[in-house]
C-alpha cells in the first residue's frame, strides 16, 4: 500500500467547476485509488480563472503548507488555458511569457517532490466566447490551446517532468464536448473522463504502484 500526500494546483478544471458533485477529477481519481488499497490525502488547490501567472505566485506557499519533507508526497500541476484565453481582444499570458512562467514553477516543484504536469483540456469552440458573471468576455479556442499545448510538451520533455497530453487525449472524442456545462468546463461525466485518463497514465501509476 502506498501512503502519498498530493497537491493538485491548477484552475477550474482542477477546482472541478461544472461538477455538482464538487468532486473534480483530483477527488475522482484519489477515491479510486483509496477504493483500491491505497492510503492518499488530496489537497485541491484549483482556483477559477489562474493562468501561470498566478500559479507562480502562489504555488510554492501552498504547497509547502501541506507537504511536509519527511513523508512521501507529490505535485500536481495543471494549468494553461487561461493563459490561452483571450480577454476583451488580449491574450491574458503570451505563449513565450506562459512557457516561462510553468519552466520557474516546475524546475523548483521538481527540486521538491516528485511532480507531474496535466496539459489543457479541449474547449468546444461552438459555445464561444463565455461571459464570465465579472461582465469579461473570453474567449478559448482550441487551434490557439493547441500551440500553447505543444510548447508545454516540449518543455516538460527539457525538464523531465511527465507531461500527459489531455489535448490529444480528448479532442478526437465525440462524446467531449456533450460532457462540458458550458463549452469548456466538464461535468461529472467529464471529470469522471479525466479521472480515467490520468488514473491509467504510467507517470501516476509510478507514483502509487
Amino acid at each position: 500500500m502506498t501512503t502519498l500526500r498530493v497537491c493538485f494546483v491548477g484552475d477550474s478544471i482542477t477546482n472541478g467547476t461544472g461538477d455538482t458533485a464538487f468532486l473534480s477529477w483530483p477527488g475522482r481519481l484519489c477515491a479510486a485509488e483509496v477504493e483500491s488499497g491505497h492510503d492518499l490525502t488530496d489537497y485541491n488547490l484549483g482556483i477559477r480563472a489562474d493562468t501561470s501567472v498566478d500559479v507562480a505566485r502562489r504555488w510554492r506557499a501552498e504547497c509547502e503548507a501541506r507537504l511536509p519533507g519527511d513523508l512521501s508526497c507529490a505535485i500536481v500541476f495543471a494549468f494553461g488555458i487561461n493563459d490561452a484565453t483571450e480577454e476583451d481582444g488580449v491574450i491574458r499570458v503570451p505563449l513565450a511569457e506562459s512557457v516561462a512562467n510553468a519552466r520557474s514553477i516546475l524546475s523548483k516543484a521538481k527540486a521538491l517532490h516528485p511532480t507531474l504536469w496535466i496539459g489543457p483540456t479541449p474547449v468546444d469552440d461552438t459555445r464561444q466566447p463565455l461571459r464570465m458573471e465579472t461582465g469579461q468576455v473570453r474567449d478559448k479556442r482550441n487551434h490557439r490551446t493547441a500551440d500553447y499545448n505543444l510548447a508545454f510538451r516540449a518543455l516538460a520533455d527539457d525538464l523531465a517532468v511527465p507531461y500527459l497530453d489531455m489535448m490529444s487525449a480528448l479532442i478526437n472524442d465525440p462524446g467531449w464536448p456533450a460532457m462540458l456545462s458550458d463549452g469548456l468546463h466538464p461535468m461529472a461525466e467529464g471529470y469522471e473522463r479525466m479521472a480515467a485518463i490520468i488514473g491509467s497514465w504510467p507517470a501516476w501509476r509510478n507514483l502509487l504502484d
